[in-house]
């Protein structure tokens, strides 16, 4: 038996649509009308990737002070210029 005449014979209301869902339609304006992105489309993509941009910054960061401080502190290597 299908979902939606289980739920009728139960007397269920009909099953209501997660927000988010895949088969949504984002209504944001378009950011162009020749242009197949929209605001919203738009905004995501600028807030994965300033966020991308600051893990990179932070593992640069890691990077460089195990390479600069904690490797020779170690003695796992030495530095050329000290």
């Amino acid at each position: 038996m299908g979902e939606a005449r289980r739920r009728n014979s139960q007397g269920l209301p009909p099953r209501q649509s997660r927000p988010g869902a895949a088969g949504e339609v984002d209504n944001s304006p378009r950011l162009a009308p020749w242009l197949p992105l929209t605001r919203n489309q738009a905004d995501r993509f600028v807030a994965i990737t300033t966020r991308g941009a600051w893990i990179g910054i932070a593992a640069l960061v890691i990077f460089w002070v195990t390479v600069r401080f904690i490797g020779p502190a170690a003695g796992w290597w030495t530095l050329a210029d000290g």
